[in-house]
């Protein structure tokens, strides 16, 4: 997972997956491959994070729903990516309603997080770990720090994207991504995070 360069990378191919989305609405296949091989990375961790080893099931459903409704979307590269992201979560939720897993905590409540530089604790933190054991720490957070997480750092969305396919406020996401990143540096040992809140919150608790 995770690297605190994440975002930035995915916002590199943006370019790329759009011209690929629209090439492929008009029935390029191999366009849409394209924009599989970008997008199903982050969508893939974003959905470990949320059904563990299900994941893989999940992310199949939830391409068959992107392959059935893309001549519905509109947008670009970034937009395809929280509109996958938006459909993944949906098809998520509905998994762990199959299997009665009750969430961790209250249904995310909260958004997403412009991230300190590209310096800070909490991406040093991000980077020490390794994908798998970064996600087990991810899952171990209150359910809204941890989908906030996901959205920025692994599918790469920026605060106002992720807080669309939360339903929330970007104040209330960035606050929880906040929150998820400070424990997840505690959790590696990391100090003197507190010194890097971010300075527009947004909301206050």
């Amino acid at each position: 997972m995770g690297q605190g360069g994440e975002p930035r990378r995915a916002q590199a191919y943006d370019g790329e997956l759009g011209a690929a989305v629209a090439r492929a609405q008009e029935g390029d296949e191999a366009a849409f491959a394209v924009a599989y091989r970008l997008v199903q990375p982050g969508l893939l961790g974003y959905l470990r994070g949320l059904v563990g080893d299900d994941a893989e099931d999940v992310a199949s459903d939830a391409w068959l729903e992107i392959a059935r409704d893309l001549g519905r979307f509109r947008g670009d590269g970034a937009g395809f990516r929280g509109w996958s992201a938006t459909i993944a979560r949906h098809r998520a939720l509905d998994h762990l309603r199959r299997q009665k897993v009750r969430p961790r905590s209250s249904a995310l409540e909260q958004d997403m997080l412009d991230l300190p530089g590209p310096h800070s604790t909490h991406d040093q933190a991000l980077e020490s770990l390794s994908t798998e054991y970064a996600l087990d720490l991810v899952r171990a957070l209150p359910r809204d720090q941890a989908e906030a997480v996901l959205l920025r750092v692994v599918v790469g969305l920026d605060g106002p994207a992720a807080a669309r396919v939360l339903g929330k406020r970007p104040g209330a996401v960035r606050t929880a991504a906040y929150r998820g990143l400070k424990r997840l540096a505690q959790l590696v040992g990391a100090e003197s995070v507190t010194d890097e809140r971010p300075r527009t919150l947004g909301e206050s608790t």
